[in-house]
């Protein structure tokens, strides 16, 4: 089955059929090409999804990681890293092994194309030549004899003419004789070129067309081998990536089965267990005793003593509420103005001390903690201590391990000084060794911080206090000379642990009524210009456009005071809103 014998004369179909063939080939590569970039994108979009989800180097974040189930979205994360690059690897490969190569072998493919068409067309124009050379041969012979045909009947006329003279006669004749050879010699030229003609026609058909065919053939044949093999390529370069595919679903699969549920609430309860025990029953308080007392002036003063001590102490030591229930107000704490009381307090240096205890814890919640996480509970302490410690001991060992490494390299200048100066490395040494004792220090005292909070661990031989959801951060001596509960300015409880250098405060009116204030009056309103998320304690969240009342103005500190409603008030940055003060408003209170 040969195009030279069976497509001879279909030269011009076959220029129109190669001609698409490339067409099919370059169409072909446009496809892998547009698949090799959605690929590229495919992967892009799969890493930079990777990217979103992946926790925030030194945030809060970060920590939540810790967890089994989350460690595990980490790791189908960092799996799905893995499975963006097998896409890109198949993008390079389908890029360098299909779109590349078939891309040159198109130029090379339409050089030969053009040769092969260019070598049919050559030899159908010489074959188109000898056919016009026999024609034109064959038109002077017809010619020829059709006039020598003529000159003999001319002649023979003019011979069986009586009144023609004999020269006439004669001259007719060797007229006719001469075209008589002219038809000789043209009947031969004709004959010699229909020869020639059918020679070279017998060879254009059977031997130049059939050569010139077959290569096109072969051409066509080559082309549709090799995009049959590009698309096996295709096939494959998608086969290579899956085992590593593979591996990169069986690590998620294996991380998804080493979520542990259980490992997870118990990580729960060492995240936030205080340490605290649960609160104690409250003691009954008998309000109805003053009714039953004598009407005498003796009594009556009594009286009057005991009302001061008894409901004051009872409340205070066995009256502490929890942080979500309320205390109500006595009718006296409820008429007294507020002004008079905060000014028999600020008579008092040990409660002008505490309130500044209370000042700074504010500002604690405001901003960073102690160093010693006083402003953690317990358990909670101990954790932070404990990683605090195990972190200086790794500065330490580093430290160490530098320092190591500068007394070998030292010892080595020694024994050859060539190699360069033994003293350009004390400076350096001694340095090393002074971090490294200001790190033994700094372990030391986290470790002594650390032993402080292990020996109260244990449950306390007392009756359980109550104690706040949220610690305020207080120092000690602050919170040494404030050993009442307290009320922050967000609402929250505090109280010292410790037990040995607790100092015993008279209780006045004004201590229950600082640890139940009502609330402070309204000195104006502002406007949020800003939406403020109050997630530290202490503020409180407000949205662009609110408008609230103003309770405390700013002191300087860049915090103003502010209340929505009977419930909700707190600190905003003053820069986040504009506040307009009452001018007749009064009971503002400035803290010192």
């Amino acid at each position: 089955m040969s195009w030279g014998t069976e497509l001879w004369d279909q030269f011009d179909n076959l220029e129109k059929h190669t001609q698409w063939g490339i067409d099919v080939l370059e169409k072909y590569i446009k496809f892998v090409k547009e698949r090799t970039e959605i690929e590229l994108s495919y992967a892009k979009q799969l890493r930079n999804l990777s990217k979103k989800y992946q926790p925030k180097k030194n945030s809060k974040e970060e920590e939540e990681y810790r967890y089994t189930s989350t460690r595990a979205f980490l790791a189908t994360l960092n799996e799905m890293n893995d499975y963006a690059g097998q896409h890109e690897v198949i993008s390079e490969n389908m890029t360098s092994l299909i779109t590349g190569e078939l891309t040159r072998y198109v130029q090379e493919l339409k050089q030969e194309r053009k040769s092969h068409f260019h070598d049919g067309r050559k030899a159908q124009q010489h074959i188109e030549t000898c056919w016009k050379q026999l024609e034109a041969s064959k038109r002077r012979f017809e010619r020829d004899c059709k006039e020598a045909d003529r000159a003999q009947q001319y002649f023979e006329k003019m011979d069986a003419d009586i009144n023609v003279t004999k020269a006439d006669v004669e001259k007719a004749r060797q007229q006719a004789q001469l075209r008589h050879q002219m038809a000789e010699d043209s009947k031969a030229e004709y004959s010699s070129t229909l020869q020639k003609f059918n020679s070279e026609q017998h060879e254009h058909y059977y031997t130049h067309i059939p050569n010139i065919f077959q290569k096109i053939q072969e051409m066509e044949e080559r082309r549709i081998v090799r995009i049959g093999e590009s698309m096996k390529t295709f096939a494959e370069v998608d086969r290579q990536v899956i085992p590593i595919i593979g591996k990169c679903l069986d690590e998620i699969t294996k991380a998804a089965e080493s979520v542990d549920h259980k490992n997870d609430s118990q990580m729960v309860i060492e995240a936030f267990k205080s340490g605290f025990e649960p609160p104690g029953d409250i003691d009954f308080e008998d309000f109805t005793q003053p009714m039953k007392r004598t009407v005498s002036e003796s009594s009556l003063s009594n009286s009057r003593g005991d009302g001061k001590s008894e409901p004051k102490f009872g409340s205070k030591s066995k009256g502490k509420l929890w942080p979500f229930i309320k205390k109500n107000k006595s009718p006296k704490q409820q008429k007294e103005p507020l002004s008079h009381r905060f000014n028999e307090f600020m008579t008092s240096k040990p409660k002008i001390h505490c309130f500044r205890s209370l000042k700074r814890g504010l500002s604690l919640k405001l901003g960073a903690g102690p160093e010693d996480f006083s402003n953690l509970p317990p358990e909670q302490r101990r954790k932070k201590l404990q990683q605090k410690v195990d972190e200086l001991n790794r500065d330490i060992q580093k430290e160490m391990d530098s320092r190591d490494a500068l007394t070998k390299m030292k010892d080595v200048y020694v024994k050859n000084p060539q190699m360069g100066d033994a003293a350009s490395v004390d400076h350096r040494l001694a340095e090393l060794g002074q971090n490294i004792e200001k790190l033994r220090l700094e372990v030391q005292k986290f470790e002594g911080w650390l032993a402080e909070v292990e020996g109260r661990l244990p449950a306390r031989p007392e009756q359980p206090r109550r104690q706040s959801g949220v610690y305020e951060a207080q120092n000690a001596s602050g919170v040494n000379s404030c050993a009442q509960d307290r009320e922050s300015p967000d609402g929250s409880y505090t109280e010292e642990q410790s037990q040995e250098t607790e100092m015993k405060v008279p209780a006045t009116d004004f201590d229950d009524e600082f640890d139940d204030e009502e609330p402070l009056p309204t000195i104006g309103t502002c406007k949020a210009l800003y939406t403020f998320e109050g997630q530290n304690e202490g503020t409180i969240s407000v949205a662009e456009g609110e408008m609230l009342y103003v309770i405390e103005e700013d002191k300087g500190d860049g915090w103003t005071r502010i209340r929505r409603n009977e419930d909700e008030e707190g600190y905003v940055p003053t820069s986040y809103v504009e506040v307009y003060l009452d001018k007749n408003a009064k009971g503002a209170m400035t803290y010192i």
